[in-house]
């Protein structure tokens, strides 16, 4: 790869892609496509549009949530045999919830280089227009499918002061929000961006109550993929006395009273020696 002054032979490049506007490659991730021996992609056909784009014709791999884990001593060979190859996803930035994972760490395991190719992430891309903090946030991914494993996702993150960040589809976005309005409060503040950097992208910001509406209105606004941005939680709770005690019999049940009356102080800054007795009268209870 005389091309790239800085490439190893037999590296691996994990190289982000344009999440829909074609022009946000990166010029260095351009130089790595031409110049590699094989591109390991989530779908052939996917990334066969974008080497078009870039009049580049290569052997591909395909590397899926379904196969992975089979092609890991595949790519091992290919790096073995001195071929260069990038790893790319759909779109954006491979490994953020998108394959890559079991890959990459089974390649570093072995002591294959890999090299970072950034460039677009619509996690990034969302929050640098939303106008949520971003001094601190959490990303949380693709909710459950079922509407109980996100409402019990959602009580999970429900109490951080951080903006949280997930993904949705178009098939369950209304349904993603009703269940954030009802675990998170419907007057909680919210931005979504919709079809992020393609020709309709779309922000709409307001309270969860306000956003499901708006996207309610037209089935249009319904399309495309969804980066949901919510706002911290403002006022966390603190850890209720029936939460508390639950905690503390839940304890007791598995430690001596003395190191669970410590865990319990530590946690509450109650005292340890009130704790202790009282401890002790529930077991004599």
């Amino acid at each position: 790869m005389s091309s790239l002054p800085d490439s190893v032979s037999a590296t691996l490049y994990v190289v982000a892609t344009p999440i829909g506007n074609l022009a946000d490659l990166t010029e260095r991730a351009r130089q790595v496509l031409s110049a590699v021996n094989i591109i390991a992609c989530e779908d052939t056909r996917h990334t066969q549009r974008l080497l078009q784009h870039l009049g580049l014709r290569k052997p591909m791999l395909s590397v899926h949530d379904h196969n992975e884990r089979e092609r890991i001593q595949q790519v091992k060979d290919h790096l073995d045999q001195g071929h260069d190859m990038a790893l790319v996803s759909d779109a954006g930035t491979p490994l953020i919830s998108d394959p890559g994972y079991p890959l990459v760490q089974a390649l570093r395991q072995a002591g294959h280089k890999v090299v970072p190719i950034p460039g677009a992430s619509a996690i990034i891309t969302a929050l640098s227009a939303a106008g949520l903090p971003t001094d601190r946030f959490t990303f949380e991914g693709f909710l459950p499918h079922k509407s109980s494993g996100r409402k019990e996702r959602l009580r999970a993150v429900s109490q951080d002061t951080c903006t949280l960040v997930f993904y949705e589809a178009k098939h369950r976005i209304l349904y993603t929000l009703a269940d954030m309005a009802e675990v998170l409060g419907d007057q909680r503040e919210a931005v979504v961006a919709r079809e992020l950097t393609k020709t309709f992208e779309s922000f709409y910001r307001g309270t969860l109550m306000d956003i499901h509406a708006q996207l309610s209105s037209h089935e249009d606004h319904q399309k495309g993929e969804f980066v949901v941005m919510v706002s911290g939680n403002q006022s966390p709770s603190p850890a209720s006395e029936i939460d508390t005690e639950r905690l503390f019999k839940l304890l007791l049940a598995e430690l001596p009273p003395k190191k669970a009356a410590a865990i319990i102080a530590e946690l509450t800054g109650e005292n340890k020696k009130e704790l202790y007795q009282k401890a002790l009268g529930w077991k004599d209870a």
